[in-house]
């Protein structure tokens, strides 16, 4: 399978004729290519970018999400498609790509096209001045956005739809790890009466391609998500040039559990959260702390369930934990278990390689629960980003606060309690951008989404993601 970069309504071959290897995760195995571009291509892009904005800008809004609509119906109508191009490019099951991942990315679009015909701005009047002051949000121009291999389709149209919505063009660069669904978005786009040159995807590295975009002099803003390194270094090159950035990085995310919760939902939650999608999302709550009193029972109903989970090939409806998405990061997971072990920690379940027959050289891990000691150990200080918790009893709320503020990440944080005083007051307390609690991974769109610390700057979703890919200008008339 040969993916082409997708430039100005049209497939096209790097200009370099530079390719990666595209692999499958579930057996290892090479099954396709796809272009490793370089500023050439992010060249050609641009300019075809440069060329549609004038029209896309002046385009009706009403048009325009007539347009993202149709993207979105095209989608749900290709779901069984996309969902199979997923699961096998990233290595998730393909039931969650099917019900959550290409649903999602339909979401986006429509939500986006609903959303800007519904997006108002400022007036102000001057009484006594006899002026008024008004508020244009006007597009950008030409925008690059850059997404993670996690959730591919999900993430790619959660940038994409917004900055299109607003009147953009963009210059988008899908992860090299899982390109397959961007590729896919094109000849749907197209489809849909996308005019030529409002989006175009350039795949390859992030040193390459992705460099080329964050270093483009006329690329006006960023919106990356990925990793914490990856994102200090886009600030570091943006910054001289002043462009707008929006980076949504790593996280390290605490599921804090008191006695007093629902405990068979908390129960059940937990296992979701801790390992949906392999453990790779960065809002996965990867370090439990649980109030003593029910923390050994906890531990031996959580490992229970977490030892039932089905391993198996991502095509298989009855998987709950699929392939990782690389061999790297099998290996880089594999390395923070044993580090955990160096650090006396205790592996209260899995820890290992799974063979699956047929596909002996995939990429599988059994779900793994780590018991620690030591809140400032590796393990529950740094991002794993995989299907690994840690697990910690606590006794006071002041203690576990501080445990779960005490790492360099704030993207997200989970609370479980019935207690209103309680939920309120950590709530507040919590270093994080979302705080859930009695739930996980419950969204609206319409929400800010985003995290601080090291867990990136600025907000997606809604009104605020409208916000950044526009400018501000404001206009005084004395009458």
């Amino acid at each position: 399978m040969t993916i082409k970069n997708y430039i100005n309504g049209e497939f096209h071959n790097p200009i370099k004729n530079n390719w990666i290897d595209n692999y499958c995760p579930a057996n290892g195995e090479v099954y396709g290519q796809l272009p490793n571009s370089d500023k050439t291509d992010v060249e050609k892009a641009y300019n075809a970018a440069k060329t549609a904005f004038p029209m896309w800008s002046q385009t009706s809004l009403e048009e325009r999400s007539r347009i993202l609509i149709k993207i979105s119906e095209l989608l749900e109508a290709n779901l069984q498609r996309f969902a199979e191009a997923e699961s096998k490019d990233n290595g998730k099951p393909i039931s969650l790509a099917k019900a959550v991942d290409i649903p999602r990315a339909a979401s986006n679009f429509r939500f986006f096209g609903n959303a800007i015909t519904q997006f108002a701005s400022e007036s102000h009047e001057s009484i006594g001045l006899k002026a008024i002051n008004y508020t244009l949000r006007q597009p950008i121009g030409v925008v690059g956005c850059i997404s993670p291999w996690n959730l591919p389709l999900y993430l790619f149209t959660w940038k994409i739809a917004p900055a299109i919505a607003a009147g953009n063009c963009v210059i988008a660069k899908p992860s090299e790890v899982t390109p397959m669904t961007a590729y896919l978005l094109g000849e749907i786009c197209n489809e849909a009466g996308l005019p030529k040159g409002v989006l175009n995807i350039v795949h390859g590295l992030g040193t390459t391609t992705g460099q080329a975009i964050i270093a483009h002099e006329d690329i006006k803003a960023i919106s990356f998500t990925g990793g914490t390194a990856t994102g200090a270094h886009i600030a570091k090159v943006a910054a001289p040039m002043f462009k707008k950035l929006s980076l949504e990085l790593g996280g390290k995310n605490p599921n804090i559990i008191f006695a007093d919760c629902d405990y068979e939902d908390m129960l059940d939650t937990t296992v979701r959260s801790s390992f949906a999608n392999q453990g790779q999302i960065c809002l996965c709550g990867s370090r439990i702390f649980i109030e003593d009193a029910i923390y050994d029972r906890f531990k031996k109903d959580f490992v229970t369930k977490v030892k039932a989970l089905k391993v198996g090939h991502p095509s298989e409806h009855d998987t709950n934990i699929g392939a990782l998405v690389s061999k790297a990061h099998l290996e880089k997971v594999k390395d923070y278990i044993a580090i955990a072990k160096e650090e006396h920690a205790m592996v209260l379940c899995g820890g290992n390689e799974v063979t699956i027959k047929g596909y002996e050289n995939g990429y599988y891990l059994e779900p793994t629960v780590i018991e620690v000691k030591n809140d400032e150990c590796r393990v529950n200080q740094e991002e794993i980003f995989g299907p690994v918790v840690t697990i910690m009893p606590f006794k006071t709320e002041e203690a576990v606060l501080e445990m779960a503020n005490k790492v360099k990440y704030g993207l997200s944080a989970t609370l479980w309690t019935n207690d209103l005083k309680r939920t309120m007051s950590m709530s507040n307390q919590l270093q994080a951008g979302i705080v859930w609690v009695n739930t996980w991974m419950l969204r609206d769109l319409r929400t800010p989404f985003g995290g601080v610390k090291a867990s990136g700057i600025g907000r997606e979703g809604g009104f605020e993601a409208l916000r950044f890919f526009t400018e501000a200008k404001n206009v005084c008339i004395k009458y």
